[in-house]
């Protein structure tokens, strides 16, 4: 069916409803209305009759003797004078005549008896037993439409006529339903037209409402073609419904539906690519429209501004940019000004020198503003990078050199150590004092073994044993290892883990390796005692593992060299320890910075590289907590 068709019948059968309710309800009004005003009508005849039967009495009886103790008697005087009254009888015969809705009168006495009637038939004879009109005058509704359009009945108005205060003679006004109904007729016939009226103005009405609702499916209809594109081809439900405006409209609709449903989808792995992108870039990238809000801004970008990101995004660019800071207002009055910056080095109050590249873009067409790329590179992580990079290339280097030194001083140390051995074995039977000199040189050559192999060990390729596991059991193993032997030290440890696990992708063994290497040099940094501080947190994708001491810090001139192999500052160190924990955290893709000062000591940052599925929230069960001396959190 139709869409149209179905609306038309709607708003017909809603239109009907509401008609034939308002119909009915006027309908019963009527025909009570009715009934009230005909019982009205046949009391106010019935009190007429009244009347005339009083003075009939008082004329048939004025003249005659009654004996008060002979009912009968009285009964009798009373008949004859109702019958021989003319003018009772003519005021009877013309209400009967000319009322529309009375069926007969009737006059009886006390003893029921019909003294005069209408209907000759009926004198002296017992009154005919009919219900009462008030039944018809309380009657509900329903009840009255059956009383007045079911069978024929006859229903009377009594009137008593009293003497001394007891009923004398009655009063029979007979009112029949058909007369009611003859009555009703002319007026339910109105009603019934005015329904025929109201239905069919509804029909007219609901099929110019169904045009005029539907007028705007054909313009709708082309404006979806316009958006489906030119090249869509009609679906077969459409070809089938082509008759059925409201049928292709929704077909059109739903496909366009499912358009803008895949257009969404690709957008936001479009849009969860480049937050990734952003993410992983070390400079600030903001991007703003014509009217200066932030559209799109990178992760790297809250650091050098003090905001988070979210808090940037939808920003007016007077809000997010400080007067109150050089870069701030730097970039402020660029932005004012509309002038472009390419690469202008900002130094900031903390001593922090940013280099700022803003530029303008324009429509091509209308020179129109479009927006505005802003670009914030750190100069100084720039060059810390390098730095690293120079450090890892130096790694390499020493790394090739004494795999090749190891590799080449191995074997003639091995054939020393063997003629050394000989020449004792010689030596010793003479009892030669050259003996005691063999055993330094032979103290000597061993020492000289565990360097070489010592430098071969550092050189040699290590196969990791990478598992998934929470960082905080591997953290936790090693402070319930260095607790006891911090402690020794007047050493106090102390530490905070995280609450949920942490999911990193390595060799356990070499993380405690690297992280019990910078324990022992922050307990040696405090000879006299102090706090070792332990921090494991999480910062963006990477679980960072502070170790802070309380020591006289590290001078800005060797703080370069602390990585290098064999470089010490300690008289019975062998300045590997760093070095091998430097090469461990390369190898697990990781990072390690140091901030020291002589007011605060040294802090260590190790970043091992959270595991893929700690980025997507899927983690391990909870690792068991130490509680072990000196081991808190």
């Amino acid at each position: 069916m139709r869409l149209k068709t179905k609306l038309v019948l709607a708003i017909t059968m809603l239109v009907f409803l509401i008609a034939g309710i308002l119909s009915l309800v006027y309908v019963f009004e009527l025909l009570h209305s009715a009934v009230q005003q005909s019982y009205e009508t046949n009391r106010m005849i019935a009190d007429q009759v009244v009347l005339a039967v009083r003075k009939a009495l008082e004329t048939g009886l004025s003249d005659r003797m009654v004996d008060p103790n002979n009912p009968a008697e009285l009964r009798t005087l009373a008949a004859e004078a109702v019958r021989n009254n003319a003018a009772l009888q003519a005021v009877v015969e013309s209400v009967n005549r000319y009322s529309l809705t009375v069926y007969d009168i009737n006059i009886g006495d006390s003893q029921s008896m019909t003294v005069l009637s209408t209907n000759p038939e009926n004198e002296d004879k017992p009154l005919p037993q009919r219900p009462n009109y008030s039944q018809l005058v309380d009657a509900n509704p329903i009840e009255l439409m059956k009383q007045v359009f079911g069978p024929p009945r006859v229903f009377e108005v009594v009137v008593p006529l009293e003497n001394n205060g007891k009923p004398f003679l009655t009063v029979h006004v007979g009112v029949r339903t058909t007369l009611l109904r003859a009555f009703y007729g002319p007026r339910l016939q109105d009603a019934l037209e005015l329904m025929a009226f109201v239905l069919s103005t509804a029909l007219l009405v609901a099929f110019l409402l169904g045009n005029l609702a539907l007028r705007p499916m054909e313009q709708i209809s082309q404006q979806l073609d316009l958006l489906n594109g030119p090249s869509e081809t009609p679906q077969p439900e459409e070809k089938s419904n082509g008759h059925d405006m409201a049928a292709s409209v929704s077909h059109k609709i739903e496909r366009f539906g499912q358009r803008m449903r895949n257009v969404q989808e690709v957008f936001s792995a479009l849009k969860e690519n480049l937050d990734q992108i952003l993410g992983n870039l070390q400079d600030g990238i903001l991007l703003f429209t014509g009217d200066g809000r932030a559209v799109l801004v990178s992760e790297s970008a809250g650091r050098f501004l003090n905001m988070d990101r979210d808090q940037i995004l939808g920003m007016h660019a007077r809000e997010v940019f400080d007067r109150s800071t050089v870069l701030g207002r730097a970039l402020c009055e660029a932005f004012d000004a509309g002038v472009t910056l390419i690469q202008e080095e900002i130094l900031t109050e903390t001593g922090r020198r940013i280099q700022a590249s803003l530029d303008f873009i324009f429509d091509d067409k209308t020179s129109q503003g479009l927006g505005a790329l802003l670009t914030l590179h750190d100069l100084e992580s720039a060059e810390a990078i390098e730095s690293e990079i120079e450090l890892s290339r130096r790694m390499a280097a020493i790394g090739r050199l004494t795999s090749g030194v190891g590799h080449e001083v191995k074997n003639p140390i091995n054939a020393i150590v063997v003629h050394v051995e000989l020449l004792k074995n010689k030596l010793a039977a003479a009892g030669a004092p050259a003996t005691r000199h063999l055993e330094v040189i032979e103290a000597e050559i061993h020492r000289l073994d565990r360097v070489v192999q010592l430098l071969v060990d550092f050189s040699r390729p290590v196969e990791l044993q990478l598992r998934e596991q929470d960082m905080r059991g591997v953290i936790g193993d090693v402070l319930a290892l260095s607790a006891a032997e911090l402690s020794t030290h007047n050493v106090k440890l102390e530490s905070r883990m995280p609450d949920r696990p942490m999911v990193v992708n390595v060799d356990a063994d070499l993380i405690k390796q690297a992280a019990i290497n910078v324990i022992q040099n922050g307990a040696q940094a405090m000879p006299e005692g102090g706090t070792l501080r332990v921090v494991l947190e999480e910062q963006r994708k990477f679980a960072v593992l502070r170790i802070a001491d309380q020591g006289p810090g590290i001078p800005d001139d060797i703080r370069e060299k602390i990585f290098d192999l064999y470089f010490t500052t300690k008289s019975g160190g062998s300045g590997i320890g760093l070095a091998m924990t430097y090469r461990i955290v390369q190898l697990h893709y990781g990072s390690i910075e140091v901030q020291s000062s002589p007011e605060r000591g040294t802090e260590f940052l190790l970043r091992i590289p959270l595991a893929a599925t700690d980025w997507g929230r899927r983690y391990l069960q909870p690792a068991v907590a130490h509680n072990e001396e000196g081991f808190t959190g």
